[in-house]
């Protein structure tokens, strides 16, 4: 278990916090990183799982949902936490973030998210995506709608108010949210359509590192359907689509069928992924092309769209 120390600040007395309207339905692990300002994620999770913070003078689950008239009680670990000027974003990424929006309106923001850039910072990771946007639009109270892995690429979502928020996670789990990627596979699909229905178990191994495995057992249903675009000698230009949103979906599901992602340092094939690294290919083959929504403050429905990431785009031509 990480035993670092809490980084210096000044004393601090146990804070009680109730919960207004804006905050009605957030999780509590979000709204504490938003109330605890410069906390890193690590310490903040590490202080959760020793029950220090309460709601309600009761221990609750960081995933919590926060309901108006909530009582919080904030440790002293939290509170004396001062934010460091080194946690800063450089100013090359926020530009490039900047460049990036997608589509933006009164209610949310969908931005073509890098490869490479984590949505969030922890994990020996000082900043990510979203602390990178909140300091480009500090007037606004920006909220990860959901998530995507550092390594892929493509259209992510960010709420602008709190009951887009709790909206948009509505219409996560009612799946009415669909989700298309692009995958190259390393193997044929051998029929146009595939359906995948294999149940998925998260670990968390020692220095923090999670993987992902199909657990008929103890796994939670997960659904994907892969469609084939395209095949080369031994490889397959796919579509997602994902039913469920499962840590490492797709991934886990395409090594499940024995044809992992190219480029897939955690699930795939070292020799294939050596073998496609001398052709150009540097990352994980996974973008997030396309949302649909259609939420409920629009008349008409929402379709976002990310380019295929210029890097991919030459690659696809090395392969004949």
């Amino acid at each position: 278990m990480d035993e670092s120390p809490v980084p210096p600040g000044p004393v601090s007395e146990v804070e009680y916090v109730r919960i207004g309207p804006r905050q009605d339905g957030q999780r509590l692990d979000n709204f504490l990183l938003t109330h605890c300002k410069g906390v890193a994620r690590s310490h903040l999770y590490r202080v959760l799982r020793r029950g220090e913070v309460r709601v309600n003078r009761g221990r609750v689950r960081p995933g919590y949902r926060l309901r108006a008239g909530d009582s919080v009680r904030i440790p002293p670990r939290l509170n004396a936490v001062s934010p460091r000027p080194a946690d800063l974003a450089p100013e090359r990424q926020k530009r490039d973030l900047a460049a990036a929006v997608l589509f933006e309106d009164a209610h949310l923001l969908a931005i073509d998210k890098p490869a490479g850039l984590a949505v969030h910072g922890g994990s020996g990771l000082r900043f990510g995506l979203i602390e990178a946007m909140r300091q480009l639009r500090p007037d606004i109270e920006l909220e990860l709608v959901h998530r995507l892995d550092r390594e892929t690429s493509g259209c992510l979502l960010l709420a602008k108010r709190r009951s887009a928020l709790r909206e948009l996670h509505q219409l996560l789990r009612d799946r009415e949210i669909e989700k298309r990627y692009l995958a190259l596979l390393t193997g044929v699909l051998p029929r146009r359509e595939q359906i995948v229905d294999a149940p998925l178990r998260k670990n968390q191994l020692r220095g923090g590192e999670r993987l992902v495995c199909v657990d008929a057992v103890c796994g939670k249903p997960a659904r994907t359907l892969f469609r084939r675009l395209r095949t080369w000698e031994g490889l397959t230009l796919a579509e997602v689509r994902l039913v469920t949103g499962k840590t490492h979906q797709i991934r886990v599901h395409a090594a499940h069928l024995g044809m992992p992602l190219a480029g897939d340092e955690k699930y795939g094939h070292s020799r294939i992924n050596q073998a496609l690294r001398a052709r150009g290919l540097r990352r994980l083959f996974l973008h997030a092309a396309t949302l649909s929504l259609h939420p409920g403050y629009r008349q008409t429905p929402l379709r976002i769209e990310a380019p295929l990431p210029a890097d991919l785009e030459r690659f696809l031509p090395q392969l004949g």
